[in-house]
């Protein structure tokens, strides 16, 4: 169902968690889940996966995660701080440690000047720490956009999972 890059990567996350005693939670929207499906597509996974939030709609991320109206209000559902909050909420609602969120324009269309098509912010957040985010832009088709985006996130997860912070803000996916 998933690349074998993927699937490899899920695994390695997986492995440092256990190792680590951290759960993951996700919070996500451009993806429609398909980080925690990933995820869970490795057999004793569940040691691991606390839970998954699918939140597509603003509605979603409001009731779900605590997203405040106002924040989707003034700057929008594919932004910085929409990332944060919903990796904050994600954690807020769960009992795991870690914590990453994503929301984007996957395409084909619903892009702007502002937000184009491939723009993707995710939020990463560790219990008791500061969230963070990264600005993601990814070229290709809806599906070539969501396969990247569950990379970058796998990948954020890893690095928290080995005890690093989180990098910086802004940065530029290929």
């Amino acid at each position: 169902m998933f690349p074998e890059e993927l699937l490899t990567t899920a695994t390695k996350l997986l492995e440092h968690c256990r190792k680590a005693g951290l759960m993951v939670v996700t919070a996500e929207s451009c993806t429609g889940g398909l980080i925690a499906g990933c995820l869970t597509e490795i057999a004793g996974s569940s040691d691991v996966v606390e839970r998954g939030f699918v939140t597509y709609s603003n509605a979603a991320k409001m009731e779900l995660l605590d997203v405040p109206e106002a924040l989707l209000a003034t700057k929008g559902a594919v932004s910085a701080e929409v990332a944060e909050a919903m990796a904050q909420g994600a954690l807020a609602h769960s009992r795991a440690d870690i914590a990453v969120s994503v929301t984007g324009v996957a395409g084909p269309g619903g892009g702007s000047a502002a937000k184009p098509v491939g723009l993707v912010f995710m939020g990463l957040c560790r219990r008791g720490d500061a969230p963070s985010h990264r600005k993601l832009n990814f070229p290709g088709a809806r599906s070539d956009v969501r396969r990247a985006t569950v990379q970058a996130a796998l990948a954020g997860l890893g690095e928290m999972s080995l005890g690093r912070k989180a990098r910086g803000a802004d940065e530029v996916g290929s």
